[in-house]
């Protein structure tokens, strides 16, 4: 029988193999190259076995005993080879517990050692002579190969703690790529130009590199800044909203909304402001391509808007402005006014050319989130008139209680009328809840519309007392008044009536 002629150990060296191979096979089917040339390794030992078994008392016994001997150890490192597949690769990925690949080539290496010294054990060969020159041997080598053995410990780290993996982008230097390997010696990334780049793993253990997307993310990101400047005139609230707006709405390739994209005001420049957009990629490899897409929103955006990107004043004075444009941004800034004036009720009984009158002698006055447009108390010399963003009215009692929420208002409302038009102080203070895109009317303006058409006035009284009275009712916590109520509004309407009259001297 075949199996009496082989070693002992060679039966259990058999099961071992054919158990782990029907563990391997399938799932490391891409390495079967491999798996098969460590198999037919084990045959060719397993021959060697056999062989030795069937010449036994043919020929000299050391002869025998060294060719057995030799069997024996080939086959252990070919079963030691695909026990460590079948636990690393299969068993322990299976209940979910990874280890790098470099540890995993470690531990088989220490198991092959470990086979060496018991297969030399069991031959009788004195282990102190042994380990007395070995220990000399290891310093030799040791001292030579100190370049080769920082790679390998490099790359043994790397892996261990994690800190850079397979798929990750990183930057060192001037070169920045995706790590497509870690082997024991070095580690190799692909830069966007199709760059195969190697780096030594003890390079890296020495110098800062920096891994700009990680792939352990949900999705892989990198955060991208683009720089535009714009002129000063242009309210930075109106520069934000539409290019936030547009990258925010629109679909740009490779562009992340999550975190959303920011426009922040950067700095100030000779006659311009420098903003920057914050956008994040999905995919750092289109990199160019995509800040290419980003700027041609950003463009169109801004263009949309009637705002030009701006250039230092040393080019403005020998270039000249085209007329035509500078005409027709005028044009479009009157109809902005007259839209905001058109739905405000205060205004509504004027012409469109009075309308318009007025719109000319606006004042733009921007405002960002948080500032005051006035406070309780001040004397008015002005209202305003929002186009865009929102604004609240704070309340606070004479007896210095906590401040009271009055009312909010945004584009196509006011706020200051009533101190305008009568001169008597400011009832609340009115902050911003976001940046606001304002216009300033002063009473000298309003005076010249009153004294072209004084019947303004009482039609703008009556409006004026509903929001007076209405005023008064949140101040003390009310609701609207009942029918006796707004017959004292009737009369305090004619009584405020004289009052604008006599403010504005008609």
């Amino acid at each position: 029988m075949p199996l009496s002629y082989l070693s002992a150990e060679a039966p259990f060296a058999i099961l071992a193999m054919i158990a782990s191979a029907l563990l391997i096979f399938r799932p490391l089917f891409a390495w079967r190259r491999s798996l098969m040339n460590t198999g037919v390794f084990f045959l060719v030992c397993l021959a060697g076995d056999l062989t030795a078994g069937l010449l036994s008392g043919y020929l000299q016994p050391a002869a025998i005993s060294w060719l057995r001997e030799m069997s024996v150890f080939g086959e252990g490192l070919a079963v030691i080879r695909y026990l460590g597949l079948a636990f690393f690769n299969v068993l322990l990925p299976r209940v979910r517990v990874y280890i790098s690949g470099i540890l995993a080539d470690i531990l088989v290496i220490i198991g092959y050692i470990a086979w060496a010294f018991l297969r030399l054990n069991l031959a009788g060969v004195e282990f102190s002579h042994l380990f007395a020159t070995s220990a000399v041997l290891t310093a030799v080598v040791a001292i030579s190969m100190q370049d080769t053995l920082g790679n390998l410990l490099g790359g043994l780290a790397l892996q261990m703690d994690n800190s850079l993996e397979i798929g990750d982008w990183i930057k060192m230097g001037d070169v920045s790529g995706r790590v497509s390997d870690i082997q024991w010696r070095y580690t190799a990334i692909v830069t966007r130009n199709g760059e195969r780049v190697v780096i030594p793993n003890s390079h890296l253990m020495k110098n800062r590199y920096a891994v700009i997307c990680n792939k352990r993310q949900d999705v892989p990101q990198q955060r991208r800044l683009i720089d535009f400047n714009v002129d000063l005139s242009v309210p930075p609230a109106r520069v934000s909203t539409a290019v936030i707006h547009d990258i925010q709405t629109a679909r740009i390739p490779n562009v992340s909304l999550t975190p959303a994209p920011q426009c922040l005001l950067m700095e100030f420049g000779d006659g311009y402001a420098r903003y920057t957009l914050r956008y994040w990629l999905i995919d750092p490899g289109p990199d160019d391509v995509t800040d290419s897409d980003v700027r041609h929103h950003v463009l169109a955006a801004l263009q949309r808007e009637g705002i030009r990107l701006a250039v230092g004043d040393q080019t403005i004075h020998l270039v000249q402005e085209n007329k035509a444009h500078r005409e027709e941004v005028r044009t479009r800034e009157l109809n902005r006014r007259v839209g905001a004036i058109s739905r405000i009720d205060l205004f509504s009984r004027l012409s469109e050319a009075e309308q318009q009158d007025l719109a000319r002698r606006l004042i733009n006055a921007p405002f960002a989130k948080g500032d005051v447009l006035f406070r309780q108390g001040d004397i008015a010399h002005w209202l305003y008139i929002i186009a865009s963003g929102e604004a609240e009215a704070w309340w606070t009692p004479p007896d210095g209680g906590p401040q009271r929420l009055i009312d909010t208002r945004g584009p196509g409302n006011i706020f200051g009328e009533l101190g305008l038009m009568t001169g008597a102080p400011r009832r609340s203070t009115v902050v911003a809840i976001t940046d606001v895109e304002a216009y300033r009317l002063d009473k000298d303006s309003l005076e010249h519309i009153l004294r072209a058409r004084p019947e303004l006035a009482e039609g703008i009284s009556v409006i004026l007392e509903q929001r007076r009275s209405r005023f008064a009712a949140l101040e003390q916590g009310h609701a609207d008044g009942n029918n006796d109520q707004r017959n004292n509004v009737r009369s305090d309407a004619s009584a405020l009536g004289k009052k604008i009259r006599e403010f504005f001297g008609l």
